[in-house]
């Protein structure tokens, strides 16, 4: 295998996170197979991690959330063609490898593309539905009391190197994540759990520190990895093992990513192909260029621009996603640390333009913090529709008659795109005038975020690459330091009540977390600290008449679990 040495480029990882989440839980099906969790999309620029990279978006799904995501389709019928397992899957990725693939601290679109077909958790979520199932665990998690689970673990299993799955290998994956030594991003989507060990030859049992309704999604955030190998976690990084339908034959850099399928598989989701080549094409023409050829069967990140011209080659399809676009502002700067001046800026936003013009249509404008279709919506308290006079009375409520300042924006394509439009409406309103500049995204969070340096930021964002449920969703932006102490500086007592709110919904199920979500929503829409304009559609074009069972995600990258090619 060849190994991989890369430096962390932050355009290409998720967005930062807080490491101190606590969320809105909801209650746990008796059986979590019959739960489909609902698509919430992430957009192709995964956020950038936080801290020195930034980090990711947040994972879990909902027990309770239930449904699909919402979808353009164009192109011909579904292929039915009879799979054959003799041939190779191509495919074209967006972005280059910018991190490594152990799952203990993998955060880059690529790399945790790949590890859904590398690695599996005892449970997981299908990347296109969402819907949850058993993986390396033999049936769902048996529920002893509030605060103790145990998982079997399916009989037969085995890791790429041939060696058995026990239960000594899920317990240590567990606690490698939990240790705070390792500084895992994904230790914050399991703050609930104790502890982790072994009873026996075939079971794993878990310690609570407090009732968690939706446990049997949230522990799909955790892969399962040999003891013996995860240990050095250079090598691993470069050369990782897990249990899943594919192993990884190499990675290069800027090139490609190249799989086979793992004969000793025994779980639910087989490999289809007799092996993967991920071309890693970050040129947009490249990519469109190798579907319309017939180079790769399917690619991700479908520029706007071209969703007409490839219609009539391939199938098109675009998904609804999560995925925002948010303003952020600096709380502790006047005049921004007046809610009305935050909410005129929203108030004054031509959204509906920005989304004709800017992405072809291909979002819309933000009615809540999630997305029209999710299980979880509720439309907000405060909805702001496009009013050049609202605006323009907030700010003459807040005594601001005169306002300038720049809008920093990350340096990605769309919202380039987007950032002259903002621009055209914010400087329409009387007394505001607007530059921009946009900034690569480690640079602007290290060097003037960071540091408090800004006034207003637009940004995209998107949790979702983890999972679906309100409570991960939230917590990614409003528990916990890194956005709203570390970067929004939004301090305020409104901040504090906000936090009892995520903390005491955090062990909520039912109706109780679901009003709670809803005051959650109503309180961001009102203070808008960091608030969504428009949640993105993910567009994904393949070749329906090569490829079966392949689904568009709602999130960055492609999956080819159940996919396998017919010609």
């Amino acid at each position: 295998m060849t190994a991989l040495t890369v430096s962390i480029r932050a355009s290409d990882v998720l967005h930062p996170i807080t490491h101190e989440t606590r969320m809105v839980r909801h209650p746990m099906s008796k059986t979590i197979q019959s739960l489909p969790l609902v698509n919430d999309a992430s957009r192709r620029n995964f956020l950038k991690l936080s801290g020195a990279v930034g980090a990711a978006a947040a994972f879990t799904a909902s027990l309770s959330a239930c449904g699909g995501a919402a979808s353009t389709t164009t192109g011909a019928t579904t292929n039915t063609a009879a799979v054959n397992k003799d041939l190779i899957i191509e495919a074209g990725i967006s972005y280059a490898l910018s991190t490594g693939f152990d799952p203990l601290s993998s955060s880059g679109a690529t790399p945790m593309a790949a590890n859904l077909h590398i690695f599996e958790g005892l449970l997981e979520l299908h990347p296109a539905t969402r819907q949850p199932y058993n993986a390396l665990a033999a049936s769902d998690p048996k529920k002893v009391n509030d605060t103790t689970y145990q998982v079997t673990i399916r009989e037969g299993a085995k890791f790429h190197d041939g060696s058995p799955v026990t239960t000594e290998d899920v317990a240590f994956s567990f606690t490698r994540v939990m240790d705070p030594a390792n500084k895992s991003l994904f230790s914050q989507f399991i703050p609930f759990i104790q502890d982790v060990k072994p009873l026996d030859a075939k079971t794993v049992e878990f310690t609570l520190k407090y009732a968690f309704p939706g446990f049997g999604p949230r522990i799909s955030v955790v892969k399962i990895v040999p003891k013996a190998l995860a240990t050095d976690l250079k090598a691993f990084d470069a050369a990782p093992v897990g249990s899943g339908p594919y192993k990884l034959v190499s990675a290069v850099k800027d090139d490609k990513i190249v799989f086979e399928a793992f004969a000793d598989y025994n779980g639910p989701k087989p490999a289809l192909a007799k092996g993967m080549t991920w071309l890693l094409l970050s040129d947009a023409a490249a990519r469109v260029t190798a579907v319309q050829s017939g180079r790769v069967q399917a690619i991700e990140d479908v520029p706007y621009l071209d969703v007409d011209g490839l219609k009539s080659k391939v199938k098109v399809e675009s998904v609804q996603s999560f995925g925002l676009l948010f303003l952020m502002f600096n709380c502790a700067k006047a005049p921004f640390d007046n809610k009305l001046v935050r909410q005129a800026l929203h108030y004054g936003m031509d959204k509906e333009a920005i989304i004709k013009k800017a992405l072809f249509g291909n979002a819309k404008a933000a009615t809540s913090y999630f997305q029209e279709g999710h299980p979880d919506y509720v439309k907000a308290k405060n909805v702001y529709g496009f009013d050049t006079s609202k605006a323009e009375e907030l700010l003459k409520q807040a005594g601001v008659t005169s306002l300038e300042f720049e809008l920093l924006t990350t340096d990605t394509a769309w919202v380039k795109d987007v950032a002259p439009l903002i621009l055209e409406s914010w400087n329409k309103i009387p007394g505001v005038k607007v530059t921009v500049k946009s900034l690569q995204s480690g640079a602007l969070y290290s060097d003037r975020v960071g540091k408090g340096d800004f006034s207003v930021v637009a940004a995209p964002g998107d949790p979702s690459v983890f999972g679906n449920d309100a409570d991960l969703l939230l917590s990614w932006f409003y528990s916990g330091a890194t956005w709203m102490d570390k970067r929004a500086f939004w301090t305020t007592p409104e901040r504090t009540k906000l936090q009892e709110l995520m903390n005491k919904g955090s062990q909520a199920s039912g109706d109780a977390a679901k009003k709670i979500v809803g005051e959650i929503v109503d309180m961001v829409s009102d203070e808008v600290p960091l608030y969504p304009v428009f949640h993105r559609q993910l567009p994904s074009a393949w070749d329906e008449k090569k490829l079966n069972g392949f689904q568009p995600l709602p999130t960055t990258g492609l999956s080819f679990i159940d996919v396998g090619r017919t010609a």
